[in-house]
C-alpha cells in the first residue's frame, strides 16, 4: 500500500493526571506519547500530540480525523468530534485483547468498571468521579505521607506480611490513619498493602453492579502498580490481564473510532 493512500487518525485522551495519544493508520498503531497534564489542557493536547506525531514523523496535516476523550475532552480545539471515555476503553481493550469482557481503569481522579461485549461496545459501567478515594490521587497523597516515591508502592507492598485494616477512605482521614498505624509500629510494607486493600475494596464493590467476567483488564496508570492488581484479584476472584502500556488505551480506542468515522 502506498503511503499516501494509508487513513492516519489520532486519539487524544485528557485526564486529570496525564494526556494521551495514539496515531494509528488502517487500524495499526504508529505511536504514541504520555505527558503530565499540568495546568492546562488545551496545551497539554498540543504537546502531547505533537510528540507523538513526531515519533511517526508525521504533522497534524496528515491526521483525516480526530477524537478526543477524557475528562479535558471538550477543550481539545483540533479534534473533529469528543466521545466519552467509557466507549472509548472498551474500543480500545476490545482492540488488545479482544477476550476482555470487563474493564477496571483508575487513573489520576476517577475509577471505572465497563462491561464490554464481544464487538466492543459498552454492555454496562459504574463510575466514580466524585471522591478521590480508589484513585490514583488518593495513591499520591499515602505515598507522600510514608515517604515513598508512587512507583515503590507496589514493590513495597507485596512483601508485606500483616497487611493493616484501613478504615478510612476518605483521603484525608486516611492521612491521619497512616500517621497512627506508623506511631503503632506497623511496618511501612503491611500499612502500604492496606492501602492497596483499601482501594481494591472500593472499587470492587463498586463494580458489583456491573458484574466481573473473564477476561477482566485493568487499565489507566494505577495498572502499573502490582500491589493494586493482587489486591483486585483477591477481591474480585479471577485473574486480571494488563495491556504492555495501560494508560493510552483510551486514546487507542479514540484513534481507533477516528478510523471508524473517517469512512
Amino acid at each position: 500500500m502506498k503511503e499516501m493512500t494509508r487513513v492516519i487518525t489520532a486519539g487524544v485522551d485528557v485526564g486529570a493526571a496525564t494526556a494521551k495519544t495514539v496515531i494509528v493508520a488502517d487500524g495499526r498503531i504508529l505511536s504514541y506519547a504520555v505527558i503530565p497534564t499540568g495546568d492546562s489542557v488545551a496545551r497539554a493536547a498540543e504537546k502531547v500530540t505533537k510528540a507523538a506525531l513526531g515519533q511517526a514523523g508525521l504533522s497534524r496535516t496528515d491526521l483525516k480525523f480526530v477524537i478526543s476523550t477524557g475528562y479535558g475532552r471538550n477543550s481539545v480545539s483540533f479534534a473533529n468530534k469528543a466521545v466519552t471515555e467509557i466507549i472509548c476503553h472498551a474500543r480500545g481493550v476490545n482492540f488488545l485483547i479482544p477476550a476482555a469482557r470487563t474493564v477496571i481503569d483508575i487513573g489520576g481522579q476517577d475509577s471505572k468498571v465497563i462491561g464490554v461485549r464481544e464487538d466492543g461496545t459498552v454492555r454496562d459501567f459504574v463510575m466514580n468521579d466524585k471522591c478521590a478515594a480508589g484513585t490514583g490521587r488518593f495513591l499520591e497523597v499515602m505515598a507522600t505521607v510514608l515517604g515513598l516515591d508512587i512507583e515503590e508502592m507496589g514493590p513495597v507492598s507485596l512483601t508485606s506480611r500483616e497487611p493493616c485494616s484501613i478504615s478510612s477512605t476518605c483521603t484525608i482521614f486516611a492521612e491521619t490513619e497512616m500517621v497512627s498505624l506508623r506511631a503503632d509500629g506497623r511496618t511501612r510494607e503491611d500499612i502500604v498493602a492496606g492501602i492497596h486493600r483499601a482501594v481494591a475494596s472500593r472499587v470492587v464493590i463498586m463494580g458489583k453492579t456491573v458484574g466481573y467476567k473473564e477476561q477482566v483488564v485493568f487499565t489507566g496508570g494505577v495498572a502499573k502498580n502490582m500491589g493494586v492488581k493482587s489486591a483486585l484479584e483477591a477481591g474480585i476472584g479471577l485473574p486480571i490481564l494488563i495491556p504492555d502500556e495501560p494508560q493510552i488505551v483510551g486514546a487507542l480506542g479514540a484513534a481507533l473510532l477516528a478510523g471508524r468515522e473517517s469512512r
